[in-house]
């Protein structure tokens, strides 16, 4: 399975630090983003922290080339390295912004749930 998630979201939906961090905060983990998160110009290592130890992902946000359907016309991306922390987050990152931001997640081209990414998070965790 590869290590990537992609969100797609309207260029007006993706969310500021402030808004994700509150999104996040609802959801049954402990994770904070790194103020250097910034909407559509973070690019490269996220630190994150998860139940008090480092978390971080690759974030990269990239115009969406192709015509879309439902209209999204950006997408995130995240990456992850071998520490199963690292695939929580990033989980837990994209459950917020697809329940509260309207975002569609895809991993191996598939779409992802919210209730299905928040299970392979807690799953990624045991």
């Amino acid at each position: 399975m590869a290590r990537v998630l992609t969100a797609y979201l309207k260029r007006n939906d993706v969310p500021t630090r402030t808004a994700l961090q509150h999104a996040i905060t609802r959801l049954p983990f402990a994770l904070t983003l790194d103020d250097g998160y910034v909407p559509l110009e973070s690019s490269g290592y996220l630190p994150c922290t998860l139940d008090g130890e480092d978390a971080g992902f690759d974030l990269r946000f990239t115009d969406v080339a192709e015509q879309r359907a439902d209209a999204c016309d950006v997408a995130m991306t995240l990456k992850w390295g071998g520490d199963p922390r690292e695939e929580a987050a990033a989980l837990a990152v994209c459950a917020a912004l697809a329940t509260n931001f309207g975002a569609i997640v895809q991993r191996d081209g598939k779409q992802l749930s919210p209730d299905h990414m928040l299970e392979q998070a807690k799953g990624a965790l045991v």
